[in-house]
């Protein structure tokens, strides 16, 4: 990191806020490096502030290569809202915003990505390690969580008077809850609006704190609500604390989950230069 300046793109999808560098003109090799980084450019007060630092990087499985280090920075598998960014990011670089395809690696397995203008939708990883009403003993009283991993876990728990609810609180205490060590996990308050439609707060891993949208929380909430719901949904919105609404779309056959897509608006904010 010899360089004294990087030039960085601020981009967000659904309030969800990222930094992208392109690595393969940095060439910043060292994980160590790139999380420190990550904790200094994400800082909201002396920094460009951002939920993470999306890492563009070379890939020989995919079309190019996506980490995403948390803002305070842990590496994470997967980020559904940053990888809409990152695509989004990608397509304005090659020139073709409108109608362009791409399969990006991720540390959670190859996710296909399309961009129409400022609409990107992700195909993520198949959902797994799916578990409902886990009894979980917090703040002094067991309350019903249900657990799936959909590129990184989630846990969703069911509530009424979801504006009542302490997230930060609450969101912690589940995260760093035993039963999901040693990784912990993210943590989403849904509520339920009809047949088709939820609201959501996320308190997300990684972030430490409540976001304004969770892409693979939003997915995990819709899967399980469908299952919940116990009717055959083909796609669930999910209204999120950002006021944009995320579209989840899947096949659910006998309690499983294929062909899952994440769907909505992504922008670019502004372009930079941090000086390192």
């Amino acid at each position: 990191m010899n360089n004294k300046s990087i030039i960085f793109d601020k981009l967000e999808g659904a309030g969800n806020d990222f930094v992208l560098i392109d690595n393969r003109v940095y060439k910043i090799s060292s994980t160590r490096l790139l999380q420190a980084l990550a904790r200094k450019m994400c800082d909201r007060k002396l920094g460009a502030g951002a939920d993470g630092l999306l890492v563009l990087e070379n890939s020989r499985v995919a079309d190019v290569r996506m980490r995403i280090i948390n803002a305070d920075g842990s590496e994470a598998e997967m980020c559904g809202n940053g990888a809409r960014c990152f695509a989004y990011a990608f397509s304005r670089m090659k020139r073709i915003p409108d109608n362009f395809s791409l399969a990006l690696e991720t540390k959670a397995g190859i996710v296909k990505a399309r961009v129409f203008n400022d609409n990107v939708k992700i195909n993520l990883t198949r959902p797994q390690g799916l578990k409902l009403d886990i009894p979980l003993k917090v703040s002094g009283r067991v309350i019903k969580v249900n657990f799936i991993n959909t590129g990184v876990p989630h846990a969703v728990i069911f509530v009424q008077g979801l504006d009542k609810i302490d997230v930060q609180a609450l969101g912690r205490e589940i995260r760093n809850h035993r039963y999901f060590a040693p990784a912990g996990t993210n943590v989403n308050f849904v509520e339920v609006l009809n047949r088709d439609s939820i609201r959501i707060r996320t308190f997300e891993r990684g972030v430490e704190g409540e976001t304004l949208a969770c892409g693979t929380g939003s997915t995990a909430a819709a899967l399980i609500t469908s299952i919940k719901m116990n009717k055959n949904i083909e796609y669930i919105n999910v209204h999120t604390v950002g006021k944009e609404v995320l579209k989840v779309s899947f096949v659910r056959s006998k309690g499983s989950f294929s062909d899952v897509w994440l769907e909505g608006r992504a922008r670019l904010v502004y372009r930079g230069e941090y000086y390192v």
